[in-house]
């Protein structure tokens, strides 16, 4: 097996190598009672769910949540709020959403019916 130089010096020191074994091919015991040295954070996603919205950080300390829905019209339109942390924006882009979702709708019923109106 073909070592770079960290490697020997891992050899030389007998250190563990990047997958868990030594150059004899041993693979060290864990202890059960070992404390942990990370703490646990929860992975969060580069790409949110489809009709979320999506947080974008603007400067240091600016937040801006954007919602783009499709209008009854057919359009897509623009909805923003600004916050100075992630998790403001994030209740305020919670808040916004089903706001807007209701005036859509209600654009759509009332343009449904004066298209029943006029037929």
């Amino acid at each position: 097996m073909i070592h770079n130089y960290k490697s020997r010096k891992r050899i030389a020191k007998n250190e563990p190598f990047e997958h868990g074994e030594y150059d004899n091919g041993e693979v060290p015991e864990k202890t059960a009672n070992a404390p942990c040295s990370a703490n646990f954070e929860p992975y969060k996603d580069k790409i949110r769910k489809a009709g979320t919205g999506g947080i974008y950080q603007i400067s240091g300390n600016l937040f801006e949540g954007r919602y783009s829905p499709t209008n009854a019209h057919g359009k897509r339109e623009v909805h923003t709020v600004y916050a100075n942390t992630r998790e403001e924006c994030e209740k305020l882009l919670e808040e916004m959403i089903p706001k807007v979702r209701a005036e859509i709708k209600a654009e759509k019923d009332r343009l449904k019916g004066e298209q029943n109106q006029l037929t």
